[in-house]
């Protein structure tokens, strides 16, 4: 399985309550995208975040609309409840065996190791143990892109959210710009993904979210991942995590 390094800092809970995301102030689609593939839900919803999760959502998109007046951050997805986690890793696992043309009735040991290996670099595993709850599960963890207002579109930023491959790395398309074996079109397309990748990220990091290492969409603050980075980026950090699962 992949290693998550982040679940090993300690989670002291801040009891911070989970608040609605304003869906007429920040773009979104109905209905969710994991609702609509039946995702257990139950009385949860999907545009929920901690309260200062929000508040600096609201710092980010105000940022964002400095430079891009018509642009909005667009919620992809907030919270997760642990159920609904586990029935996206398993149609991720599901995707992952038709994309590779398996079938899980005759995969090997290793074809199933691998698959797992690659569904486990984009999510987490949906962990009941209060010591690791998966980042989405505890209201600390978005996934965000960028939209326009004004033209009703999607930024173009390279990949879809969740794909699972290279291109959700989040400096993959800033290096495609300088590969010289590509055309200047495919150069030319990689820069402007890059460009709106820097932009998302450059408003979300002014508001205090850190961005998942892989994943160029996951944005947090306050649990595990966030404090994990936190330390990477200042060799003094002790930072803890405020928030567990809710």
């Amino acid at each position: 399985m992949v290693d998550k390094p982040y679940l090993t800092i300690p989670i002291i809970e801040s009891g911070e309550a989970l608040c609605p995301i304003p869906k007429a102030q920040f773009a979104h689609q109905t209905p969710h995208a994991y609702e609509a593939l039946g995702a257990p839900y139950g009385k949860a919803s999907p545009y929920f975040v901690r309260e200062q999760v929000l508040q600096a959502l609201f710092k980010a998109q105000q940022s964002l609309q400095e430079q891009h007046p018509d642009w909005q951050i667009f919620i992809f997805d907030a919270y997760r409840p642990v159920a609904v986690q586990e029935f996206m890793v398993n149609h991720a696992f599901q995707e992952a065996l038709a994309q590779q043309g398996l079938d899980l009735a005759t995969v090997t040991p290793t074809q199933k190791a691998g698959l797992w290996e690659q569904v486990l670099k984009i999510w987490a595993l949906p962990s009941l143990d209060p010591k690791t709850p998966p980042p989405h599960s505890t209201g600390g963890a978005v996934d965000v892109t960028l939209y326009d207002h004004n033209t009703q579109q999607l930024i173009d930023m390279g990949s879809p959210i969740d794909e699972m491959s290279m291109r959700s790395q989040p400096q993959h398309f800033a290096e495609r710009a300088l590969d010289s074996h590509l055309s200047p079109a495919e150069r030319s397309a990689a820069h402007t993904a890059a460009q709106h990748r820097q932009l998302l990220y450059d408003a979300m990091r002014s508001a205090g979210f850190q961005r998942h290492l892989g994943e160029w969409w996951h944005f947090c603050i306050g649990d595990q991942m966030w404090a994990w980075l936190t330390r990477q980026q200042q060799d003094d950090s002790t930072e803890i995590a405020r928030y567990g699962r809710v």
